[in-house]
């Protein structure tokens, strides 16, 4: 895969390799982790913009970041109001953040049925209203969308012009429509419609879950770098291939992992939400099942440290 830099308003990435915003997983530590082995700019959680102005302590937490924090830092935030998107822009909560990733992309009910996410692709008017508005929080904005909502409705170039034209710094393509969720082939036409069609840098998304299909996506597409999402949380290595980076201990990147996830989270958030990394990072050994039963019952520290220890990587 061809490695560059990506300028983003003032901004440049380490490489062209980026970690996409995953609700559930994309917490500080992990994001670190990804970053140290080889992603060039990793998203937090999408966080709601709504939930930001309310100050919902759920939605603050999503926000952590340690003071050693590398890289450049960057937010993911949904909502459909202008007004509440551009108020939590411009929080204190966001002010640790160099930019501001919009998404509209989501495909889940809740979000979508809400006007969200996803959801967004049917309004460009009021999707070009939102980045206008966070641009004013004078941050750097992204987007990340899909190429339609369906087959009937590919909008992959027309979106992709109408959010440069509102001011988005970088644009991510997940290329697929919305009704796939995350199913079926990436449409590399779409991709390369809405590459060909503006000058701020492309990002594409889907299927990427070997350096073969990193370099297929660049190489039919046009685009300029690309996202992993669902490849991360299974095998967080994989930014060490794509990236060129010689591939660190496993199990010493993983116990580091474990040991900042209960360093910096309450010990519940922390059990499980390494019970369900290392269930990721088993798939596919030898009694890979009968472990991961096992790791399902550990309800303390001491618990996964120990279920930890007795794993071979």
């Amino acid at each position: 895969m061809h490695l560059k830099t990506i300028k983003i308003g003032n901004l440049h990435t380490k490489n062209n390799i980026f970690l996409a915003p995953l609700a559930g997983y994309t917490n500080c530590v992990f994001r670190q982790m990804c970053y140290d082995l080889g992603a060039g700019l990793t998203f937090s959680e999408m966080v709601s913009a709504k939930g930001l102005c309310y100050d919902s302590r759920n939605t603050r937490e999503l926000l952590l970041l340690p003071p050693d924090y590398a890289g450049v830092k960057a937010v993911q935030l949904f909502g459909s109001d202008p007004y509440f998107m551009r108020k939590a822009a411009e929080s204190e909560h966001i002010a640790p953040f160099d930019v501001i990733d919009i998404n509209m992309g989501c495909p889940v009910p809740k979000i979508f049925k809400n006007g969200e996410g996803s959801a967004l692709m049917a309004n460009i008017p009021l999707a070009s209203r939102i980045v206008s508005e966070v641009a004013k929080a004078g941050k750097p904005v992204t987007v990340k969308f899909r190429i339609g909502l369906d087959e009937k409705h590919l909008i992959a170039r027309d979106f992709a012009v109408a959010m440069e034209d509102a001011g988005a710094s970088l644009i991510t393509i997940h290329g697929r429509t919305r009704d796939k969720i995350y199913s079926g082939p990436v449409n590399f036409e779409q991709i390369a419609s809405a590459k060909n069609a503006v000058k701020i840098p492309v990002i594409a998304n889907g299927g990427v879950f070997s350096l073969k299909d990193a370099d297929e996506l660049m190489q039919n597409t046009g685009a300029d770098g690309v996202a992993v999402a669902r490849a991360a949380m299974y095998d967080p290595f994989i930014f060490c291939r794509l990236s060129g980076t010689p591939e660190p201990d496993k199990k010493a990147v993983i116990r580091r992992q474990t040991e900042r996830t209960f360093q910096l989270f309450d010990e519940r958030f922390s059990v499980v939400y390494m019970r369900k990394m290392l269930a990721f990072y088993i798939k596919g050994m030898p009694n890979a099942s009968a472990l991961k039963l096992r790791l399902f019952k550990c309800n303390s520290k001491e618990e996964i440290e120990d279920g930890f220890n007795q794993l071979t990587f």
